[in-house]
């Protein structure tokens, strides 16, 4: 099988770096020779290490980080990879060029986002992760042959609820969960205003950054402050799932969209504002519903509408389960993954 090299400069979370570790350990899982470059992050590599994958840890840190270079190049040398897959600008960046004293690896880039491709200019191949980055790329001049689709997957652990009573939410009260870092891109805000015009109904936002104190004082301010809880960064998103009546993505920019599918891997009915990421995910009325960005009136019509009609979100959550099935399992894409490091290190 081929050797793999992957470097992620990540932060300490993130879908992008959910993703990594899980893509990491399903390929250790695969039996693929394998060995990981990462930022210290302790409980990253804590994790990645007892999952039997190989770590090595480097600061990652500027432009003139001369300790990220040459370790990332011992690293490269020692392995002797055939392809060394980067995530993102940073960890791309310090990759180096293949060559006889290293090796003659193939580099890959992958982007889950429109970033600067000035980055990328020593790659051979380009992945995105949905298929409108990958024709962003090609409109930037990369030829189509070096660019390649590849989704994300999510697991599917089954979990209990989390006792809504931890966050001070009534049992029968309908329950909204929101997950993701509290950025404007995010577009919590968005979900705060509609909330207002959903009396009785609770919401649970996980993640963190750095605009929680300014929505805490938006919730207050419109009166939904007492149905509003914001329980910081999760590892039990499963539970957080199990104890929801309806997931709302309302980011008004979102890549892909991974909390589109764990969703559906939990057969929780999603409304989604249209940004590029749930826009080509979701087909609208089918297997979720979409709403225009930044229009937090159409967030709560369409979160009232599936509150106030279970069959349709019995619906909607059964055909986000049967497309989670079919396209985002991790038997399912580490197949893609694992033929497309054969084509192109063949």
């Amino acid at each position: 099988m081929t050797r793999l090299l992957q470097a992620m400069a990540g932060a300490e979370h993130g879908g992008a770096e959910g993703f990594f570790e899980r893509m990491a350990l399903a390929l250790v899982r695969a039996g693929l020779p394998q060995r990981l470059i990462i930022r210290d992050h302790p409980a990253r590599a804590g994790l990645l290490r007892a999952g039997g994958a190989e770590v090595v840890t480097l600061p990652f840190r500027g432009a003139l980080d001369l300790v990220t270079r040459w370790g990332f190049r011992r690293a490269v040398a020692d392995f002797r990879p055939e392809v060394v897959l980067t995530w993102m600008s940073r960890a791309t960046f310090h990759c180096p060029v293949a060559s006889p004293r290293l090796g003659e690896f193939v580099h890959v880039g992958r982007l889950g986002g429109y970033y600067d491709l000035k980055y990328y200019r020593h790659c051979r191949h380009l992945v995105g992760n949905t298929r409108d980055i990958c024709d962003w790329i090609v409109s930037q001049g990369w030829p189509r042959e070096r660019v390649h689709h590849l989704p994300n997957f999510v697991g599917e652990e089954v979990a209990d609820p989390l006792p809504r009573a931890e966050f001070a939410t009534p049992a029968e009260a309908p329950l909204i969960v929101a997950l993701g870092r509290l950025h404007e891109n995010k577009a919590f805000d968005v979900l705060i205003q509609a909330m207002a015009a959903i009396p009785g109904a609770f919401l649970w936002i996980a993640g963190d950054g750095p605009l929680r104190r300014q929505l805490e004082t938006q919730a207050a301010a419109l009166g939904v402050g007492e149905r509003v809880r914001f329980l910081g960064w999760r590892d039990d998103v499963p539970a957080l799932f199990a104890a929801a009546d309806l997931f709302v993505c309302p980011s008004r920019h979102e890549p892909l969209g991974n909390v589109v599918i764990e969703a559906w891997a939990q057969a929780v009915p999603v409304v989604a504002a249209a940004s590029q990421g749930p826009a080509q995910l979701i087909a609208d009325g089918a297997d979720g519903l979409l709403v225009p960005v930044d229009d937090p009136a159409a967030l709560a019509a369409a979160i009232r509408r599936l509150l106030s009609e279970p069959g349709l979100a019995e619906t909607l959550a059964a055909a986000g389960r049967h497309a989670y099935e079919q396209r985002f399992t991790e038997a399912a894409v580490v197949a893609r993954y694992l033929d497309f490091l054969r084509q192109v290190s063949g």
